[in-house]
C-alpha cells in the first residue's frame, strides 16, 4: 500500500500555469541596450545554447515527478504483529539412545519417541505465536540448537534435523536445566519458561538435576516436565512374546520434584493423544498473549521520481549540447 506523508504538497501543480498567465506580458522595446561583444566566440555560443530549451511535454513531465518527489511517497508492508508481555520459553529435548524406541503411536502407526514428539511439538511451537522461543538439544552434553528468537520456522525447522545420538547416548538432564537458566534474559518483565522432555534419567554431565533445580528456583524459572515412553510393550523373543516396561528407567520422581519446587507441572505421557493433550493443557496455563501492537514496515520511494527527474534533465541537456555541436561543425564545414 502506497501512502504520501505530505499529500497536500500536489497543489504546486499548477503552479508554472498560474506563473505563465498571471505574469506581465513583456512589450518589445524601441531602444534596445547594446553591450559591447568582448569575446564574440564565447558569446555565439551561449547565445546558441540559450536559444534551445526544454521541451513543453518534458518540463511537464520533470515538475509531476519533483511535485511527487516532494509529497513523500512511502510503501506501507503488511502489519507485523509485536508481542507486548516478554515471554521466554526454551524447549529442552532429550535425544538420547532411548529416545529410539518404538513405543509411541501417532495417528493409528507405531514410531518411535522422537518422530512423535516432532510432530506434536511442532504443532505446539507453532501455536506459540509472540512467544520468544529457544531450543535445547541434550544428550551426553547440552547444546544451545537455537538462541531466543520470535522465529518459530526456524526453531521447527532446527527441531525437525535433529537425530537421535546427536548429541550422544546418555541423557544430561542436569546441564539441559543450567543451559537453560543462562540462556534466559534478565527481565523482570518476562515469563520465563522452560519445558523439559526426557524419557530417562540423568546419566552424564558436569551438573546435577539438583544443583540446576537450585539455579532455576534462584532466577525465577517455571519448568514444565514431560517423561514419555509406554508404560507396556510387546517384546518378541526366540521363547514367545513377553510384556515389558519399556520406561523403566524414567525418573518420575526427580521430574515431579523439578516441576513442583519452581511453581510448574510434570506430565506424563505415554502415547501421541496424551502428548497432545499435555500441550493443550500447556497452553492454557501458559496462555499466548492475545493483546499485541501492530507496525507495518515503511519503506521511502520518493527517491525514484526524483531520480527520474535528473536523468531526463542531463539525458536533455547531453541531446542539447550534442545538437549543438553538429550545428557548429556544419557550419564550419560550410
Amino acid at each position: 500500500m502506497i501512502s504520501f506523508v505530505w499529500p497536500w504538497l500536489a497543489v504546486l501543480l499548477p503552479l508554472p500555469l498560474l506563473v505563465y498567465f498571471l505574469s506581465p506580458k513583456k512589450v518589445a522595446s524601441s531602444a534596445a541596450l547594446k553591450v559591447p561583444v568582448l569575446l564574440p566566440g564565447v558569446s555565439s555560443k551561449a547565445s546558441a545554447l540559450g536559444e534551445q530549451r526544454l521541451p513543453v511535454w518534458l518540463a511537464a513531465v520533470v515538475w509531476c515527478l519533483l511535485i511527487l518527489a516532494v509529497t513523500r511517497p512511502q510503501w506501507l508492508g503488511d502489519a507485523i504483529e509485536i508481542p507486548t508481555q516478554g515471554r521466554e520459553m526454551i524447549i529442552a529435548v532429550d535425544l538420547s539412545g532411548s529416545m529410539q524406541i518404538e513405543d509411541m503411536r501417532v495417528d493409528g502407526k507405531t514410531v518411535d519417541r522422537l518422530v512423535m514428539l516432532k510432530a506434536l511439538l511442532g504443532e505446539f511451537v507453532e501455536r506459540r505465536a509472540g512467544d520468544r522461543l529457544g531450543l535445547i538439544l541434550f544428550g551426553d552434553d547440552a547444546y544451545m540448537q537455537t538462541p531466543m528468537t520470535y522465529d518459530r520456522a526456524t526453531v521447527q525447522q532446527m527441531l525437525n534435523e535433529s537425530v537421535i545420538g546427536l548429541v550422544g547416548q546418555k541423557t544430561a538432564i542436569g546441564d539441559a536445566m543450567a543451559l537453560a537458566v543462562k540462556r534466559f534474559v534478565n527481565k523482570k518483565e518476562s515469563n520465563r519458561v522452560l519445558l523439559l522432555v526426557t524419557d530417562g534419567q540423568n546419566t552424564s554431565g558436569k551438573i546435577s538435576p539438583e544443583q540446576a533445580l537450585e539455579l532455576a528456583k534462584a532466577k525465577d524459572v517455571t519448568v514444565y516436565t514431560i517423561g514419555i515412553g509406554a508404560e507396556v510393550m510387546l517384546e518378541r523373543s526366540l521363547f514367545g512374546t513377553r510384556k515389558v516396561n519399556p520406561s523403566r528407567d524414567l525418573d518420575e520422581g526427580t521430574l515431579s520434584e523439578i516441576a513442583k519446587q519452581t511453581g510448574g507441572s510434570y506430565f506424563r505421557a505415554t502415547d501421541g493423544e496424551s502428548m497432545s493433550r499435555i500441550y493443550q493443557m500447556l497452553d492454557q496455563l501458559e496462555p499466548v498473549e492475545q493483546d499485541q501492537q501492530q507496525m507495518r514496515p515503511l519503506t521511502a520511494l520518493f527517491f525514484y521520481p526524483l531520480a527520474l527527474a535528473m536523468m531526463l534533465i542531463i539525458l536533455q541537456m547531453l541531446l542539447m549540447q550534442t545538437n549543438f555541436n553538429w550545428q557548429t561543425t556544419s557550419k564550419e564545414m560550410q
